[in-house]
């Protein structure tokens, strides 16, 4: 019987493809480490790693083991949090993450009030695109993550916190300005910026303004909403921004406007393992998250 230990050093070595890094990251000797995954390959009959003197890489069959060993690690993890949970509820280490387009208009929002409410609990933070933030969960490296809900997230549970609008936001000597309602109509024809690849506030971009016969400005991309920002000042295009992200700003040379009619909207939700669905903690973070008045924003 291998124990949850050789899963460790099985992931470790996958992720530096180093004997000797993973050796380190697991605080154990190379050949002890190496000696038990070979005793791992022996017990399921095949080999889950090709070595050879300049490189180690992983094998089909390896990557089908690996998954299963996070799978594994993950559930310890939430084995040993819901007990921690049932005898100490409120308390102990919970690793956030958020995606770049939302963290920095939404934490300041909320930590505060969740700080006061749960000081018992360690909160650690962290900011990535999507599909980086769904890498770390599944390893059980975070334990939830605050983002938009995409449909791609159906195996995974939810906790659903808002609805945040995305405002148009447009130089302000367009010719849109002066309209006194703006539909998603009215961007058809239009040159809309949008962020990188990677970023899932780009495809929603891309599905409101496309579909509205709206076409992407190729000449530029953007790696945050506040470089979107500073091109829109400029007087270069159009785009659309998260509602939290036009909270309190006074940008004289850009016009934040709703829509009339059907509203761009994003879903924000804290996304967890279905493994981990039955956590104390992380529901009572979504409902000290859904009780918070976020004023005339959302």
């Amino acid at each position: 019987m291998n124990s949850l230990r050789d899963y460790h050093y099985l992931i470790a070595v996958s992720e530096t493809l180093n004997f000797g890094k993973a050796a380190e990251l697991c605080h154990v000797s190379q050949p002890t480490l190496s000696g038990q995954l070979k005793k791992l390959e022996q017990t399921i009959g095949f080999a889950i790693f090709e070595r050879t003197n300049r490189q180690v890489t992983i094998t089909t069959k390896g990557r089908i083991m690996l998954e299963a060993a996070r799978e594994v690690v993950a559930a310890q993890k939430s084995f040993k949090q819901k007990a921690n949970e049932l005898l100490e509820p409120y308390r102990g280490e919970i690793h956030l993450g958020l995606i770049p387009t939302l963290a920095p208009y939404l934490l300041p929002l909320i930590m505060p009030v969740l700080n006061a409410q749960l000081n018992k609990m360690s909160f650690y933070l962290y900011e990535k695109q999507t599909e980086e933030l769904l890498f770390e969960l599944n390893q059980g490296k975070l334990d939830g993550l605050i983002l938009p809900w995409l449909p791609e997230m159906q195996g995974y549970h939810r906790y659903d916190l808002f609805d945040e609008r995305l405002m148009l936001a447009l130089p302000s000597h367009h010719p849109l300005v002066s309209k006194a309602n703006i539909s998603l109509d009215d961007l058809n024809g239009q040159d809309v910026l949008t962020l990188q690849d990677g970023h899932c506030l780009r495809e929603q971009t891309q599905d409101y303004c496309f579909s509205a016969g709206a076409k992407e400005d190729k000449h530029f991309s953007a790696t945050s909403i506040e470089t979107l920002r500073y091109m829109i000042g400029t007087g270069v295009g159009l785009t659309l921004i998260p509602e939290l992200a036009v909270k309190n700003r006074d940008d004289k040379n850009i016009i934040y406007r709703r829509f009339n009619g059907i509203e761009p909207h994003r879903k924000i939700v804290l996304l967890t393992r279905k493994t981990a669905a039955a956590s104390l903690n992380l529901l009572k973070i979504a409902t000290i998250i859904k009780g918070i008045n976020f004023g005339e924003t959302i």
